[in-house]
């Protein structure tokens, strides 16, 4: 009915569909011409959910009295584990060390009410809080009449109030600036601990999935992979260079063992039976019993049983995919923090003969110093724009591969490890053992799957997976420069890339071709597949010459696919006439959009939290790809500065046009903020080139460090 003198329809009530439907009352009062509303919902508040997990409380733990314990347990005495093997002395480590923290921190089911909380707000704030709410009630309760007891009960009711206050303030403001410096370092992590704060945290892939599920998905893909590559013919192999053998590891030392404990991340998994902040601190104790373990280990070749077990946790690929389908997630190994040390020990000495026979792939820049996705695209950018300049084409394709890591087969990888590598006797049979025997489960929140074998690829989670992926994918880059094509890997991504006058373009597209059949032939014998449907093209020539780049699909296998106008390449965007717009605007948009997020905080945190969280999330993405930026046009440069010049008025809270040069003055107690301050060299500013003007210079990239200031930076001064 009318909601309104005039006889308007104003008001809407919308209600729950499995509720009946409201009986609205329209009530005229006399105060307003539009008319007031009543009506009764039968909302049933939910029930509280609470949940209980079992978990040591380590704030109880009493250090002193677990060092002691150390000292007179069976790690401190060697007559006690002279005798035995790898496997007896890890479960000797384990118990010992399980057995003394039930004795002074015994693991306790906890149950508690799933609630939003500040996760600053802690025992001692929440004891301030009581004190607060005591005497306000005081207050209340206090007899008007007397005077004199009402006013000291209200001073102290706001003395407390007041104590409190700033109590919370003070413990926000520390919690978020030390997170920050903790995760500065991990973006990805950062942009985790933003949502929360905002409320907007994604959901635990525990609560849309189940474990048995997961763990049924993740098998059957390995398996589809394999099935599909069981008739290929059998790989080759390329014999390693006369000289180059390593048949035994060196020994260890205490020294060794400090080092890389202190060197490891403070985080651990729950197949560790204490935290790795004891370990840390306890290292001296425990190191003589770490060095026999670990030599122990490798002069036998064999790697501990509880070593090899490990649990899978679905890690969601992107946040925009559907956490509902197992399709959506990436299967990552947690390993004991004791099994991935003894992993770092045997990198470094496998790395050391790598690089010193100079058999580690030159053109693959994953996990290795001084290389990263930047100086990767850098050097293809380069060598493209090299061809561009003397008047060719460039077809640039990019590979992808299916669950690369998780269908290494075995047997391949360890006599690749034999004959192209050099590695035998003891070296040989550790890799043996370290692949056999492994076991792993699915692990969603507290529901698990049954422990499986596994029987093909690397713990993507592990420290020398990665590696030994590598080394068993490098004979890929020799296939494809026997095509007369230019190769350069990251990973499992590979760039494939060559050049051509503008009258030879469908030979080279023919070459392309073949080279992919090779591509898709040798994955297969190694028992790989190659990932057709993430496969992409991209054409490039310079502005003038875009109408003689070729339209027709380009056949990869059985599949064509149409020549895209940009490509993302390893997070840099290029495009066909690599003048890098799309780069420069998704960058900005990127920036922009961090900055809003960080403007919703701002009242939340203090200033220099504000400043990390820029430096860490704005500024990263700024630096990111600026070796490919050099030359570019001044009007593109200026869109970059922009979002330097919203990130100095968000840090300093000044107004939207608000000049910028006062900023770099401001001062903020005592102490002046630093802004990020010009290079002695950048680019020089720019007029916009012509039309088929001159090219920006090619720049190799192979010896640059992201992490060192280039003479190639985009200008970040805030004036």
């Amino acid at each position: 009915m009318p909601t309104h003198d005039r006889g308007g329809l104003l008001d809407v009530v919308a209600s729950r569909d499995d509720l009946p439907a409201p009986t609205v009352d329209v009530i005229d009062v006399g105060l307003s011409d539009h008319r007031l509303l009543r009506w009764s919902a039968p909302l049933v508040r939910p029930p509280p959910v609470y949940t209980t997990t079992v978990r040591r409380p380590w704030s109880r733990l009493d250090a002193d009295a677990f060092t002691a314990g150390l000292l007179s347990s069976a790690l401190c005495r060697p007559d006690d584990w002279s005798e035995l093997d790898v496997d007896g002395l890890a479960r000797l480590y384990d118990t010992e060390i399980t057995t003394l923290l039930d004795q002074l921190v015994p693991a306790r089911a906890v149950t508690c009410r799933r609630r939003p909380s500040d996760p600053w707000f802690d025992r001692e704030c929440r004891e301030a809080k009581c004190l607060t709410r005591r005497l306000e009630r005081a207050f209340r309760q206090t007899d008007p009449g007397d005077v004199v007891a009402a006013t000291a009960a209200k001073a102290a009711w706001t003395t407390q109030r007041r104590t409190y206050i700033s109590l919370r303030r003070h413990k926000r403001d520390a919690f978020w600036q030390n997170k920050i410096d903790a995760e500065g370092h991990d973006p990805r992590q950062l942009w985790r601990s933003l949502d929360a704060l905002l409320g907007r945290g994604r959901a635990l892939p525990c609560d849309a999935i189940g474990a048995v599920e997961c763990h049924r998905f993740f098998d059957a893909k390995v398996d589809g992979v394999r099935i599909l590559t069981a008739d290929a013919p059998p790989p080759s192999f390329t014999p390693v260079l006369p000289g180059c053998s390593m048949l035994d590891f060196r020994s260890l030392t205490v020294d060794n063992i400090v080092a890389a404990v202190r060197a490891l991340p403070d985080k651990q998994s729950a197949s560790d039976p204490f935290l790795t902040r004891l370990l840390k601190d306890n290292v001296g104790i425990l190191a003589p019993f770490l060095v026999v373990l670990f030599n122990r280990c490798l002069s036998m070749g064999s790697v501990p049983t509880s070593f090899k077990a490990a649990y899978i946790t679905p890690l969601l690929k992107k946040p925009d995919l559907d956490s509902a389908d197992p399709k959506s997630y990436r299967p990552i190994a947690n390993l004991s923090v004791l099994s991935k040390l003894l992993e770092r020990l045997v990198v470094r000495q496998l790395l050391d003969y790598l690089n010193a026979a100079r058999l580690l792939p030159e053109l693959q820049s994953a996990y290795r110093a001084h290389h990263s996705t930047e100086t990767a695209v850098t050097k293809v950018l380069a060598d493209i724009l090299l061809a561009l300049d003397t008047g060719d084409l460039s077809m640039l394709t990019l590979l992808d591969l299916s669950a690369a890591f998780d269908t290494v087969d075995h047997q391949i990888l360890i006599r690749r490890l034999e004959t192209s590598y050099g590695l035998g006797g003891v070296v040989l049979s550790w890799f043996r053992s370290y692949l056999d025997g492994r076991t792993q489960y699915v692990r969603c929140g507290r529901l698990t799957s049954t422990p499986a074998t596994v029987t093909s690829g690397v713990p993507q989670g592990s420290v020398l997976g990665p590696i030994l992926f590598l080394l068993y994918t490098a004979d890929l880059l020799r296939l494809i420069e026997g095509h007369n094509l230019h190769p350069h890997a990251y990973a499992d991504d590979t760039q494939i890339y060559g050049f051509c006058p503008p009258s030879a373009t469908s030979v080279l597209q023919e070459q392309m071709s073949a080279c992919l059949d090779d591509v898709a032939l040798w994955m297969r014998s190694n028992r790989l597949q190659l990932n057709t449907a993430k496969t992409e093209v991209l054409w490039c020539a310079t502005s003038r010459r875009q109408h003689q780049i070729p339209r027709a699909p380009v056949r990869v296998g059985e599949d064509f696919i149409t020549p895209a106008a940009s490509v993302r390449d390893l997070g840099i965007y290029l495009d066909s006439d690599t003048s890098m717009r799309s780069h420069v605007s998704m960058t900005v948009s990127n920036c922009f959009a961090a900055l809003r997020r960080i403007r919703s905080i701002r009242c939340c945190v203090p200033r220099e939290a504000v400043l990390s969280l820029v430096v860490s999330l704005v500024l990263s993405r700024l630096d990111h790809g600026s070796a490919t930026l050099v030359g570019l046009p001044a009007y593109q440069i200026d869109r970059l500065q922009s979002v330097l010049n919203a990130a100095a008025r968000l840090v300093y809270s000044s107004r939207r046009y608000d000049h910028v040069t006062p900023v770099d003055r401001l001062q903020t107690g005592s102490s002046r903020l630093p802004l990020p301050q010009r290079p002695s060299s950048v680019v020089p500013r720019q007029r916009p080139p012509a039309r088929g003007g001159p090219r920006r210079p090619a720049v190799s990239s192979l010896g640059i460090n992201k992490h060192t200031r280039r003479a190639c930076d985009v200008p970040v001064n805030c004036r």
